[in-house]
């Protein structure tokens, strides 16, 4: 019996089942990276060198929602930081590029202090509060949060583990 039950957890695992777990597991939920962030100065001038680049049209520039709509908190503060976007979406991944604009926020830091760079990469989650809370008994910092239209976001500061912050992602859509 107990080799059987071996056996069938190696077919899940050589598959891709997973087995539904307790909540004491002690990595990220999800292991597919659905988005790459770049902080940039202007938004115009790099959308146009990524497209150039990637050898596709331009998308247009997006400006985050205000503070009474997204409820951002930076640093666990209130701030009215907003933010140009543009995204570019490849076959395998979506790259984000972001001109941080208003007051206070992780992307203004990120552009203060590293330039022009790799902010985040960025994957999806089920239960945000529970990643939130397993991430930061490793250590890490949840250092900005917010909703957007279908969804949610966090960002996690694991700079100091792996040199890069995580965004975790949630949908209201699903």
């Amino acid at each position: 019996m107990q080799n059987t039950i071996l056996l069938l957890l190696g077919l899940c695992l050589a598959i891709g089942i997973t087995i539904a777990s307790d909540t004491t597991k002690q990595h990220l939920s999800s292991n597919v990276m659905t988005q790459v962030g770049i902080v940039v100065s202007d938004i115009d001038a790099a959308s146009r060198a990524y497209a150039d680049v990637l050898g596709v049209e331009k998308p247009d520039i997006i400006i985050t929602d205000s503070a009474e709509k997204t409820n951002i908190r930076y640093k666990e503060q209130s701030t009215d930081a907003r933010a140009k976007l543009a995204f570019f979406n490849l076959e395998n991944i979506q790259i984000e590029l972001i001109e941080p604009i208003g007051g206070p926020s992780t992307w203004q830091e990120h552009l203060d202090t590293h330039g022009e760079s790799v902010h985040h990469i960025a994957f999806k989650v089920g239960d945000m509060q529970q990643e939130i809370a397993m991430l930061e008994g490793k250590g890490l910092n949840m250092v900005q949060k917010g909703d957007f239209t279908g969804g949610s976001y966090a960002y996690i500061d694991g700079r100091d583990k792996l040199g890069v912050l995580l965004e975790l992602l949630t949908s209201t859509d699903e």
